[in-house]
């Protein structure tokens, strides 16, 4: 099992629609709204990395008012 934190931006007023949007995504973990310099963070697992992959470039990153995403997967050192 692969997990990551997804880093997003928003359109200015949209983090906690693009927050709930995601929530109910497959995959996705937990999404809340933040403050700082990005919007909502998201915890997502999948299988596999490409498995991931897919999750946030089809699924995440096709959500309205989404500007930027940065994948930070976790490791176990």
């Amino acid at each position: 099992m692969v997990q990551a934190y997804i880093l997003i931006q928003t359109e200015v007023g949209k983090a906690s629609t693009v927050a709930e949007v995601i929530g109910l995504i497959p995959g996705v973990i937990q999404a809340e709204d933040v403050t700082g310099p990005y919007d909502v963070i998201v915890r997502a697992e999948a299988e596999t990395v490409d498995e991931l992959g897919r999750l946030v470039v089809a699924k995440v990153q096709q959500v309205d008012g989404i500007t930027r995403t940065l994948t930070c997967p976790v490791v176990h050192l």
